[in-house]
């Protein structure tokens, strides 16, 4: 059979999954009437409930005798880990453009990493159907992009379909038939090489790890695309690690291939084939599982480094325990060095002190799904307010900037403009973007971002569009304004009575309602002005023997304002943390106790 092997690569939300989707349907592999969830390769529940794909994953589907192994990378910068790594193991990419938003920032980011490595992209322009679609501006933008990211002749020599993943069709002209994805099949099959899988059958067997997965009855599962060889159940491999060093010898005890949505147990997979191998202990991502007689590991490309670090430690607070079971640091390490182990976008370190931990990573999105993750497990955890990588060289002081990109509403331009400008961001380009929008290109170091995306969709009504992607390092840019407000902390430990909300409402704007449970050194809501304020939120009505008309009316609040985890980590100062448990997300003091607060402020004054 002859075999293909794609990734499809694009800007969050144009459209990849939901034409995987399509892709399989139509070629089969779902059985008739069978019923499938929409968007079937986003398993994971993070990735259902905010619509976006995190893990990458491979499926396959049978065409007309051709197998053509399909990779679903992610679209968001932050997991832009994942889109490297699975580059190096395909032999072509179906590149994906919104035909009414173009090349985004993903887009460019995904694009030059396979145009580098020599792959040739077959572009679709996707949602063609929609009223406010522009495929020839899309595809002049799309080209305009290949110029300006270096690509060859033959990578400009890119052939062209309109589709409509969600409608299951794809043509090769704008007024085509519309009726099946069979064009976009036959155009895979034309255009994507094949892999060499004769050139090198007859080498040892050699495979680069680029997933790494667990399997509750197999263990540890590590996919790759087989570079040489054959590989079957039973056969002895040792694992290489990228410098060339022996990690540990194993048998194989299975080797999975994918059919569909399935993985199924084949008894060999040859060069060319993406398999999934089980039997290795410790071997992982970017190791080279070989024959024993090979030396030399298979070159494993670089990946991008973090640019934000965040501390994850022990939750102390008073109400540790009561709804998480995993607190101790001993487990909470030995978990963050798992992901560390599958996610090379991810670093994780011990932090001076012992009971915390600095993990690092590409963007707040990344950490927030790696916290929400923890907190889902049954883990407790107190984590900090990012921070961004600096780097030192030649004795400079490097920061990480990011490119943004903003579609927004004429009218919110201006204030847009201005709060970039306060975070030491340069607009690089400002243009009309149709429909009443305008299109804000901007270089913001990423610490300027950080807490920013709330503030932006205020500011915009909720209208507003920002994405943004690594763009590079540059000198430091000096002080950036923070949060200008302080906080109001709770001196009391119980539960929130209503009166004393309300008596609280005129001090500033509340995180909790009544019957919510607060300690001391609980941030309970943002203070009107620029210092923190200790508040009594226990404090409750004094009753007399003396009753009269409207003395007792019932207290009516105003609904407190509830942040997501995403929001609390960039809310907080440096001085704060926010408690994570599986129940609650709660803000606080680092140091709880007032005094102590109090002789760590004088101590930064001198």
């Amino acid at each position: 059979m002859q075999l293909r092997n794609i990734a499809i690569i694009a800007h969050v939300d144009h459209g990849k999954t939901t034409l995987v989707d399509e892709l399989l349907r139509q070629s089969g592999a779902h059985r008739a009437g069978a019923q499938v969830a929409e968007r079937a390769l986003d398993s994971n529940d993070l990735e259902r409930e905010r619509g976006i794909t995190i893990l990458a994953k491979c499926t396959s589907v049978d065409w007309q005798g051709t197998r053509i192994n399909i990779v679903d990378t992610p679209g968001h910068a932050d997991f832009g880990g994942e889109v490297e790594r699975i580059l190096g193991m395909v032999d072509g990419v179906l590149l994906l453009v919104d035909a009414a938003e173009g090349p985004m920032p993903q887009t460019k980011f995904v694009t030059a990493k396979a145009l580098a490595l020599g792959l040739r992209p077959i572009v679709v322009l996707n949602k063609v159907d929609k009223a406010e679609a522009e495929p020839d501006r899309v595809l002049d933008e799309v080209f305009d992009l290949f110029v300006a990211l270096d690509a060859d002749e033959e990578q400009l020599d890119f052939p062209v379909l309109y589709a409509s993943g969600r409608d299951g069709w794809a043509d090769e002209t704008l007024d085509g038939p519309r009726r099946d994805l069979s064009a976009l099949f036959s155009r895979l099959i034309d255009h994507v090489p094949a892999p060499l899988q004769g050139a090198h059958a007859g080498e040892p067997f050699a495979l680069l790890a680029t997933i790494l997965e667990y399997d509750p009855y197999l263990g540890r599962l590590l996919t790759g695309r087989v570079e040489s060889g054959a590989i079957a159940p039973g056969m002895t491999v040792r694992g290489l690690s990228r410098t060339g060093e022996e990690i540990e010898r194993f048998r194989v005890t299975k080797v999975l291939a994918f059919r569909g949505l399935s993985r199924q147990p084949v008894e060999r997979a040859e060069a060319g084939d993406i398999v999934a191998l089980a039997g290795m202990s410790r071997s992982t991502v970017a190791d080279t599982l070989c024959d024993p007689a090979r030396t030399e590991p298979i070159p494993a490309r670089p990946i991008d480094p973090p640019t934000i670090s965040i501390t994850i430690g022990i939750n102390d607070s008073p109400l540790a325990g009561r709804d998480g079971d995993k607190l101790q640091s001993r487990v909470i390490r030995a978990r963050l060095m798992r992901e560390a182990e599958s996610n090379v976008a991810i670093r994780v370190a011990d932090a001076p002190g012992g009971d915390a931990f600095e993990v690092s990573g590409r963007g707040e999105l990344q950490m927030g799904v790696l916290i929400e993750n923890l907190r889902r497990e049954g883990f407790e955890l107190s984590v900090s307010r990012p921070r961004v990588v600096i780097r030192e060289e030649g004795g400079r002081r490097l920061e990480p900037i990011e490119e943004v990109t903003i579609d927004v509403d004429e009218a919110f331009s201006g204030v847009v403009v201005d709060k970039l400008s306060q975070r030491k961001g340069e607009i690089v380009e400002l243009r009309p973007g149709g429909a009443g929008k305008t299109r804000i290109i901007a270089h913001v170091p990423a610490r300027g971002l950080i807490g920013y995306h709330g503030e932006f969709l205020t500011d915009t009504r909720g209208s507003g569009v920002m994405n943004r992607v690594f763009y590079g390092w540059a000198e430091w840019k000096g002080t950036i304004p923070r949060r200008r407000n302080g906080v109001l902390i709770s001196t009391e430990g119980g539960e929130a009575v209503a009166y004393a909300l309300w008596n609280l409402e005129e001090r500033g704007r509340l995180f909790i309602g009544p019957g919510t449970r607060v300690y001391p050194g609980m941030i309970i809501g943002e203070h009107s002005r620029g210092r923190d304020l200790e508040v009594n939120p226990l404090k409750g009505k004094k009753l007399t023997n003396i009753r009269a008309a409207g003395k007792d009316d019932a207290v009516i609040l105003t609904p407190p304002q509830h942040l997501s985890l995403e929001q609390a980590i960039a809310y907080i100062e440096d001085d704060e943390l926010v408690e994570v448990t599986p129940a609650a997300v709660r803000l606080r003091k680092r140091l709880l106790d007032p005094h102590e607060r109090k002789r760590a402020a004088r101590r930064e004054c001198v």
